[in-house]
């Protein structure tokens, strides 16, 4: 497995610990909310990494890969738009939480989260590892 891939998986484990402690203290108390969204800036810089080492050579070999361009197809259509969900929150929520629809927003972001990892490091990531262990 490559260091990159290993480092993306280092970061997810410890965005989901640090989420799962955001809903021990309580995801409506200051602590919670504190450690929430000083979590979502560290997940927006992973998602940027992502999106600066990993999916560049993805879609590059997507070009000459149908499988791959299917593949990545279905994440782009189902998972890709996190950033934006995620910059909307923040900024929906960076003053504290306004309305009743923090929880719910907070539980599907959570969902999202969680199926992208899951999609990444089931599938893209070793997509990844295939295509370096062949350069």
């Amino acid at each position: 497995m490559s260091a990159l891939i290993e480092g993306f998986k280092r970061e997810h484990s410890e965005i989901i610990e640090a989420l799962k402690e955001v809903k021990e203290l309580g995801v409506h108390t200051e602590e919670g909310q504190a450690k929430l969204m000083s979590e979502i800036v560290d997940l927006l810089k992973h998602l940027w990494s992502e999106d600066q080492w990993l999916y560049p050579v993805l879609l590059k070999a997507s070009r000459h890969n149908k499988r791959l361009e299917e593949i990545l197809s279905v994440f782009t259509n189902g998972l890709g738009g996190l950033h934006e969900e995620m910059q909307d929150f923040i900024t929906k929520y960076s003053g504290g939480v306004k309305d009743n629809n923090f929880q719910r927003e907070y539980e599907r972001l959570l969902g999202a989260l969680s199926k992208r990892i899951e999609y990444e490091e089931e599938i893209l990531y070793g997509e990844y590892n295939k295509l370096n262990s062949q350069v």
